[in-house]
């Protein structure tokens, strides 16, 4: 049973004149929205004819009349049933008609459980097919509309709506019959009486009928007792209203990302809502979240008038499943995912007893907190994949990224970190995520026992999620258009249909709210910081009249024929110009993702070059010097359209079938997506020296931390305490791989001071390339030597 507009005729005498500053503004807003529709729906294609016109003319007035105009007597009992059957026994046969617009994130609740029920339930057998309860079903709207995403008639073994009033239910009984389902059972009931008599429920779902349960903490208890605890989805749809404070502190409800209402939002729907027994009170959902694991939440708003007037209703889709679905070898799954334990666990997670010591990962820690506290788990350990682990996305060091990743693609030459690196089957690798295209390359072609990807920003690792589920839920086209083209016109329905089983509730959420970077015209990678830098230099190069120009530089088929187009382009890049307009300024390295500290590295490097040679230098002359060596080796040595897919991409802003990363192509994705590709693969996100703080000494191998060392301050002691921590975490002869924006960074004696043999394996000489990207100078390998102590 849906949620409705409420009535006022025959309520207004229970209004009082502290709430009738909501209430009367309201009434007129009703009218109004009530008009907006059907003016809206009016032009709908379907409406042809004076008939459908006319049909659709009487559903409204019925649903206006029963809403504002027709008088409700209270029931004699007081009871629940009369109310309700007093207000749709008018309406009953209006009522799917004129609620599809007013109640939002239904079909999106059916596509995420009808995904689930895929996920889970692919591979059983006919006998083992899933039971559904539909807890206040109304009219079997949700029911016959989850046939648009299942065989309703053959993917459940049974289904039962349980909805209390008699007139919806008649609805839905004559629904059915016009259907011929023979597995669907219409129960006229409430919802916390209703049961199963010994059988579980593998799915059940509420859909804007949980806000007028006025018995509601009976029938989430009833429902928890019902569900499947190894595989049962609960899916609730419905409105609300809580500010951040309501929600803060609490580690177990997914992620918050638009959760918070504002006070005149709050009061005015909470008081307008409850003249018709329709609770808007935080404890609605809190107790939802606090039975149940979190799937996947959404916070969303209907904009029923449209986004310019900002008249919307806060509502929310919540899908869990049942808290007894984790154990304590799923905790220690997630806890084994940094190599080994740190000692052994003394007591059972969640024990008040015993008195033991327990040394784990960060996850393992939080889960004995909540277990201890009778809460439930933090959302990734109800998910299906283990990959992501927890993290707290309200702490400052995560929010200062405001919901944004910087890099999205990678900027380090993958082929020749293998090459240096030589990475085993038998060992343990961590590694910065950046956008992740790295670590699939070492997970695709090295295959390591363990994949530690661990990054501060938490929107990198939810890009790498991404490409992890595109990799196990679509087909190669689909993939290629995501990360191959980075466009792709539906990428929300995939997200939702096929996506969402694979990715955290964290993850899931981010990409609801930024579906539009892939089916916008601009794509993936003109987004992020170092989108913008493209997006930047393309600006430019088509206003100048050079995009023919570059088109004919990315597909040049010699090497020859790609350095005589070059200067021509080369001429606007590195022009004085230009780069004292842009590329000399503070704000197009900020962008491109190259910090302060890293920039002073570039300008001490140039300086003494500069002194050396009895020059007088700047910081603007060290980066217009800094670029051409990176440039002009890369336009003559590497073909950019056959091998060089870094610059390709910066110049045309996607990738192409001949030259793309090792990651997109149909090889890797035949390999990635077979069952078990990603085991291996565990996601932080948190700094280094958090993770490896955690790990158990000796168990690490190999540490790929790109440029990372260059964004410390050299007065800090950041340096040493990494260095410190690797020597601790790493297995003798474990190997540091990192690039420098310097010649001989300055850190590197920290490394050689502290049990470690550095060797530079690549140094960027003015002519020549480091490698396909040679945007850094130096190169380095730390091998650990000795243990320090």
């Amino acid at each position: 049973m849906e949620v409705f507009i409420p009535p006022m005729s025959g309520q207004l005498r229970f209004l009082t004149e502290k709430n009738l500053a909501f209430i009367l503004p309201g009434v007129i807003l009703a009218i109004i929205v009530l008009l907006a529709l059907a003016f809206s729906t009016l032009t709908y294609p379907s409406l042809k004819g004076v008939q459908d016109v006319s049909e659709f003319l009487q559903n409204y007035w019925r649903f206006f009349r029963a809403s504002f105009l027709k008088s409700h007597a209270r029931d004699q009992t007081g009871g629940q049933q009369g109310a309700l059957e007093n207000f749709y026994k008018s309406q009953a046969q209006a009522y799917d008609a004129t609620r599809k617009r007013l109640l939002r994130g239904r079909e999106e609740m059916l596509i995420l459980v009808a995904a689930q029920i895929h996920y889970a339930f692919d591979s059983r057998s006919d006998e083992d097919r899933p039971v559904w309860i539909d807890l206040g079903g109304g009219t079997g709207y949700n029911i016959e509309t989850m046939a648009g995403y299942l065989d309703v008639s053959t993917a459940f073994s049974a289904i039962y709506l349980v909805d209390l009033s008699p007139s919806l239910c008649d609805v839905a009984r004559r629904r059915f019959d016009r259907l011929g389902w023979k597995n669907v059972n219409v129960v006229c009931d409430d919802a916390s009486q209703f049961n199963l008599r010994g059988r579980k429920a593998d799915l059940i779902t509420m859909s804007y009928s949980l806000s007028m349960m006025p018995n509601f903490h009976t029938v989430i208890d009833s429902a928890s007792s019902m569900l499947n605890k190894s595989r049962g989805v609960i899916a609730v749809v419905d409105f609300y209203v809580q500010s951040s404070v309501e929600t803060s502190g609490r580690n177990y409800i997914g992620s918050c990302l638009q959760r918070h209402v504002n006070w005149l939002g709050r009061s005015f729907w909470r008081a307008w809502f409850d003249l018709d027994r329709v609770g808007l009170e935080g404890a609605r959902r809190d107790y939802l979240e606090y039975r149940f694991g979190t799937l996947k939440t959404i916070d969303e708003r209907n904009h029923i008038l449209g986004r310019k007037l900002g008249v919307c209703i806060p509502y929310y889709i919540f899908v869990g499943r049942h808290v007894s679905s984790t154990s304590h070898k799923v905790v220690e799954r997630h806890d084994a995912s940094l190599a080994k334990a740190v000692g052994k666990w003394s007591q059972q997670p969640g024990d008040p007893q015993s008195n033991g010591r327990l040394v784990g990962s960060k996850a393992f820690d939080t889960a004995v907190i909540n277990l201890k506290a009778k809460l439930p788990l933090p959302s990734p350990f109800y998910q299906n994949k283990p990959y992501r682990l927890v993290y707290d996305e309200a702490l400052a060091k995560h929010k200062q990224f405001n919901s944004d990743f910087i890099y999205a693609f990678t900027w380090e030459d993958s082929r020749t970190d293998i090459r240096l690196l030589d990475i085993k089957p038998d060992e343990t690798v961590l590694c910065i995520t950046s956008a992740g295209d790295n670590l699939l390359d070492y997970i695709y072609s090295c295959n390591p026992r363990r994949l530690h990807a661990v990054d501060l920003n938490p929107n990198q690792n939810h890009l790498l999620e991404l490409k992890v589920a595109a990799y196990q839920a679509l087909p190669y086209p689909e993939f290629w258009k995501l990360f191959g083209e980075g466009q792709h016109s539906n990428f929300h329905e995939l997200l939702v249909q096929k996506l969402s089983p694979y990715m955290s509730s964290h993850a899931f959420q981010f990409w609801w709210y930024r579906s539009n970077i892939f089916s916008s015209g601009k794509g993936l990678y003109e987004h992020g910081g170092s989108g913008v830098a493209i997006k930047l230099v393309r600006i430019i190069l088509g206003v100048l009249g050079h995009r023919l120009t570059a088109r004919k530089l990315c597909t040049a088929k010699t090497l020859n024929e790609q350095r005589e187009i070059w200067p021509a382009i080369r001429g606007v890049l590195m022009s004085r110009l230009f780069h004292s307009a842009f590329l000399g300024t503070r704000f197009w390295w900020k962008a491109a993702g190259v910090p302060p500290n890293q920039v002073a590295m570039i300008v001490d490097d140039h300086l003494s070059n500069e002194t050396r040679q009895g020059l007088l230098g700047s910081e603007g002359e060290a980066m217009w010097q800094y670029l051409q060596n990176t440039l002009d080796p890369i336009a003559r040595d590497t073909l950019l359209s056959e091998d060089n897919f870094y610059y390709l991409l910066a110049l045309q802003g996607r990738y192409t079938k001949r030259c793309h990363p090792p990651y997109v192509s149909a090889k890797a994705h035949a390999k990635l997506s077979r069952p078990g590709a990603f085991d291996s693969l565990r996601i932080h996100t948190d700094d280094i020296n958090e993770i490896i703080a955690k790990m158990a000494p000796g168990t690490l191998n190999v540490a790929i931390i790109m440029d990372s060392m260059d964004w410390f301050d050299p007065k800090s002691p950041e340096a040493l305490v990494q260095v410190r921590a690797l020597n601790k975490v790493l297995a003798m002869n474990g190997r540091v791989l990192l690039r420098s924006a310097g010649l001989v960074p300055w850190y590197m004696k920290t490394f050689e001071q502290y049990g470690f043999k550095t060797k530079r394996m690549g140094t960027r000489i003015p002519g020549t390339c480091i490698d396909r990207v040679n945007m850094y100078a130096s190169a380095w390998m730390a091998t650990k030597a000795e243990e320090i102590i």
